[in-house]
């Protein structure tokens, strides 16, 4: 059978959220799969490094899909032409984004619904065309996939989409995310925070990261314990908001904030296992992926009590509530201060990862692929 896949998000060096689910899905799905074609669609030229078996042909399709008007050409013209040239049997979209203008059965992964319950936080022409095109897309689907059971419920419910159409393939983590030896993180935090222990955060400095009221309960917190722990901050400034701006502006203590950029992935594990803590406070998510990557290298987590973060936390973290800086500044003293329950998080953290591997979101999202596939051949 022919699989179309939409890979537009392989970007080498440049992965991403979404980048790395479809990465680390697909290379495990292809290479299991020799006895299926598989179509890579990029929207530039591709990196070879992407194409992970034989049963592999990349093909490229213009113009690159970066803007909505440009999203528009690609998924409504360029998609569709490709689909009908190879005569796929199904289209497997890792970033949600459909065709409209094709019958042919599709299949998108769903990561969170954000741009429905805060369409203020991202620029009005992105809005407008989620807002459009994602109901639209659910109800094109011949089955979807979601990331979370709290995604699920979220898509069930504001786009009345059945819950038999949705499956449920939590993401994973990284192998490379382990624990560090004692020379090694000192190494590292020599090279990140001048020696000092550190808070991380990871991920793009979007505003439903909710970077501004991290600032502030940091602020707080090491304005009552006098520490030498600083914040490092990883993720590029794509939407670095007047807001986040103000917040950091106004802090006492942002000298000991650490603006590290986008990291390579080599580094981003060295950062995350020499951290003191993970604190990951956004006030929305369809997953989490770092709470995960923190568990993989025994460090403790701080995190939201809304949206996904408590499915994907299990008992293992710190939950706050991600509206109150008091509240965020209580769990960092907790995680920074207490060391007999960061030990006992630690522990508990292991056993939750248990639940969270590559290799099972790649065996459940091929089960919906193959499903899909099975009602196509019986027809």
């Amino acid at each position: 059978m022919k699989i179309a896949v939409n890979t537009r998000l392989l970007l080498p060096d440049k992965l991403e959220g979404i980048g790395w689910v479809a990465y680390e899905t697909l290379k495990r799905i292809t290479t299991a799969h020799p006895e299926h074609e598989f179509f890579f669609i990029f929207d530039r030229k591709w990196d070879d490094r992407f194409i992970f078996s034989d049963n592999i042909t990349p093909l490229v399709a213009r113009p690159q899909a970066r803007h909505p008007f440009l999203y528009y050409i690609w998924f409504e013209w360029s998609v569709p032409r490709i689909l009908k040239k190879i005569n796929a049997d199904v289209f497997l979209s890792p970033d949600a984004y459909l065709s409209l203008k094709t019958d042919v059965p599709s299949i998108p992964v769903f990561h969170d619904l954000n741009f429905e319950h805060y369409p203020k936080d991202l620029p009005v022409l992105e809005r407008k065309y989620y807002r459009y095109f994602f109901p639209r897309y659910a109800r094109k689907a011949t089955r979807i996939v979601t990331v979370s059971e709290f995604s699920k419920k979220d898509i069930v419910s504001l786009y009345d989409i059945p819950p038999e159409k949705v499956s449920v393939v939590y993401n994973g983590a990284n192998d490379d995310f382990k624990p560090v030896g004692d020379m090694l993180r000192a190494d590292t935090r020599k090279k990140l925070s001048g020696g000092c222990p550190y808070f991380i955060f990871v991920g793009a400095l979007h505003p439903r990261k909710n970077l501004a009221r991290l600032f502030q309960a940091f602020d707080y917190f090491k304005e009552q314990h006098m520490t030498d722990i600083k914040l490092v901050v990883v993720g590029n400034k794509k939407y670095w908001t007047r807001e986040i701006q103000e917040a950091y502006k106004a802090m006492k203590y942002s000298e000991e904030v650490i603006f590290s950029g986008r990291m390579t992935s080599e580094d981003l594990h060295l950062a995350v296992a020499s951290a003191h803590a993970m604190t990951y406070v956004s006030y929305f998510e369809g997953f989490g992926i770092p709470i995960i990557e923190a568990y993989r290298c025994d460090i403790p987590v701080l995190t939201s009590n809304v949206t996904s973060m408590p499915e994907v936390a299990g008992d293992a973290a710190v939950l706050i509530d991600p509206f109150s800086v008091k509240s965020i500044a209580e769990g960092l003293e907790k995680v920074a201060l207490d060391s007999e329950l960061r030990m006992q998080m630690i522990e508990k953290g292991r056993e939750q990862r248990k639940l969270f591997t590559w290799q099972n979101s790649a065996e459940q999202l091929w089960s919906v692929i193959e499903n899909v596939l099975n009602v196509k051949q019986n027809r």
